[in-house]
């Protein structure tokens, strides 16, 4: 599965670690990821010279990870409910990978990694296909297998709300200021193959049992074209954490 997240999971375009910078407002020294999988957005921040600590629970993402992220990156073996609260960091962030974390806790928990001050990002979205006629086609082709592919709002947020999760939490949270959220538009085009083999690491194809699965992929496989426009849109979260929580 790591291979598959390294193949076929788009990266993370520069104007994204801007964006996050930009919020900061200050310099930022320590990072802190979490559920770094293959490391596509660690990549981009160590890559801008912080002091990135990617955790990440899945030994075999980790070691692909280390095979491409510069050595200066530590790496942890945790779930984000498993880390020590002993460090603090001036940023911490989640690449698309914040709704695997625990809700119980989850913001406590966030604000004991940070520095007052110090800065949450969230980030991510569905990626879809951009042509209606090929999304038909897709929807018929799996309809006997998968009725959705998309995941559901952890708070039950519906897409229509302008405010999305998690910063529906976040501005909830007694921890965390400033919630704001927006938007980085981005269109990619990939092969047939390689958006299958994008949809083999979606969450809602990978809990189908394995030859449902197969057959699912194969149906889509039939009705796609030679190669296919994606909407990869990423939806940005960030929020400050308060030197102590509000009343």
């Amino acid at each position: 599965m790591a291979e598959a997240y390294e193949r076929f999971r788009p990266g993370y375009p520069e104007e994204l670690a801007g964006v996050v910078l930009a919020y900061a407002g200050r310099p930022v020294r320590t990072v802190l990821e979490i559920g770094a999988g293959t490391g596509k957005a660690t990549r981009l921040f160590a890559g801008r010279g912080l002091a990135v600590t990617a955790t990440e629970p899945d030994e075999s993402m980790l070691a692909a990870l280390r095979r491409h992220v510069p050595a200066t990156v530590r790496t942890v073996r945790a779930a984000f409910e498993e880390l020590p609260t002993d460090e603090r960091y001036g940023l911490v962030y989640a690449a698309a990978a914040l709704h695997w974390t625990a809700p119980e806790g989850r913001w406590a928990r966030m604000a004991e990694l940070l520095a007052p001050g110090g800065v949450f990002a969230s980030f991510g979205g569905p990626v879809r296909l951009a042509d209606p006629a090929v999304e038909e086609a897709v929807l018929a082709a799996r309809s006997p297998y998968l009725a959705s592919d998309e995941v559901p709002s952890p708070d039950g947020t519906p897409p229509e709300e302008l405010m999305q999760w998690p910063g529906t939490e976040l501005l909830r949270s007694p921890w965390f200021s400033d919630v704001q959220q927006s938007l980085i538009e981005r269109r990619l085009t990939m092969t047939a193959d390689d958006w299958v083999g994008h949809l083999s690491t979606v969450s809602a194809y990978l809990v189908l049992p394995p030859a449902k699965r197969e057959r699912a992929l194969d149906e889509i496989a039939r009705v796609l074209p030679e190669t296919v426009a994606i909407d990869a849109d990423l939806t940005v979260h960030l929020a400050r954490r308060n030197g102590r929580p509000s009343p």
